[in-house]
């Protein structure tokens, strides 16, 4: 490389050539560093070792839907602050600075999209709004997206990533678990059905209420999936863990899974399955 060149002033240094941001990416996994563009073509999965980089709702929607397009139903609805709560900060706070961060008004998006020209109700959840934690909000957008299924008669996919029910909001969330189940029910009574896709996380109340009610539930591999923690686990139950304890592939080999599907092929495993169900 050449560090010096002649000016008409004399001799200077060449400027340093700066690095754009967000040019590469280090993975979680094996520590590769990865060119963002290969990344993203490779649809967000270290070359290297497989790993399931976590990406937001639209990414999905992108990899999913038809043209990555989704006509969202509800997208003005906010959560309040029934309890007035307040921990380290207010929950007014956390609700503006996950909108400023995430660019959604809530941790989930809903409506209704083509894959591969089949009309679906659509919802995809977001980790960026405070861990993708289900809030009153939440679960009235999945109550809602389960009620359009019934209403146009159309299959029903939910995209989970959550870390649980939002404890800001107290028994006020721990009731949209109800909510959707009930109406998950009245959906199966149809014979409508519902595919539920497992992403890294899963967990708590989610895991616990409309992620594990589908009536095919496939998941990204090494997803981190359950409804506890594994240190409270272990200290209720007073024994070890086995390994892989909460994985994906823990899950499927106990029969919680259908199937691990790679996100590459997550599209093409929906499309299946809901000619499947057009049988």
């Amino acid at each position: 490389m050449e560090w010096f060149k002649k000016a008409k002033d004399g001799l200077t240094r060449q400027e340093k050539k700066e690095i754009p941001d967000g040019l590469w990416s280090k993975c979680s996994s094996c520590g590769e560093i990865i060119y963002t563009r290969q990344l993203e073509s490779n649809f967000w999965v270290c070359p290297n070792c497989k790993y399931h980089f976590r990406i937001t709702s639209r990414k999905y929607i992108k990899i999913i839907l038809d043209k990555g397009e989704l006509e969202e139903y509800d997208a003005n609805l906010e959560s309040m602050d029934p309890l007035k709560f307040k921990d380290s900060k207010k929950y007014t706070d956390r609700i503006k600075a996950a909108q400023a961060k995430s660019g959604l008004k809530d941790a989930v998006i809903c409506g209704i999209g083509l894959i591969d020209s089949i009309k679906v109700s659509f919802a995809i959840m977001d980790f960026d709004f405070i861990g993708g934690s289900m809030g009153s909000v939440v679960g009235e957008k999945i109550a809602r997206a389960i009620e359009r299924a019934i209403r146009h008669d159309m299959p029903l996919i939910i995209v989970s990533c959550s870390g649980g029910a939002r404890m800001q909001e107290s028994i006020l969330s721990l009731m949209q678990m109800a909510k959707t189940s009930a109406l998950l029910a009245v959906l199966a009574e149809k014979k409508l059905p519902y595919l539920s896709v497992l992403t890294n996380p899963t967990t708590a109340g989610v895991m616990a209420s409309y992620a594990s009610l589908g009536d095919v539930i496939i998941a990204e591999p090494k997803a981190l999936l359950g409804f506890a923690g594994p240190r409270v686990i272990q200290q209720t139950i007073g024994q070890d863990l086995p390994p892989g304890f909460q994985s994906s592939e823990f899950f499927l080999e106990k029969g919680f899974l259908d199937k691990i599907v790679d996100r590459s092929q997550l599209r093409d495993t929906i499309i299946l399955l809901l000619k499947y169900f057009q049988r």
